[in-house]
């Protein structure tokens, strides 16, 4: 009895059609950061100060995010860290 048809395959397509929905979900649920300047990092970054969820450390010049605990140098790399970490924790809310 002879094998499969190689031609009607159809394994391969189904493969990359579920890798090109996982990732099409991922870019769904993804932050758009690019949009950060410095003055809207530097809005964010006194909200959060204010709000006491980063903590600004003077004689280390580092500004803290308290959720997380990560140390920042930049106040654009905080803005934009805070952004990607919201939107995984409002993700991971609707994924309960």
């Amino acid at each position: 009895m002879p094998g499969p048809d190689p031609h009607d395959d159809t394994s391969r397509d189904y493969e990359r059609f579920e890798k090109e929905q996982l990732a099409q979900d991922r870019d769904a649920i993804g932050v758009d950061t690019a949009d950060v300047d410095d003055a809207t990092a530097q809005r964010l970054v006194s909200d959060l100060v204010d709000a006491d969820v980063v903590t600004p450390v003077p004689e280390d010049q580092v500004l803290v995010h308290e959720p997380s605990g990560t140390a920042f140098d930049s106040s654009t790399q905080l803005a934009v860290f805070h952004r990607g970490w919201t939107a995984d924790r409002d993700a991971d809310a609707e994924g309960e």
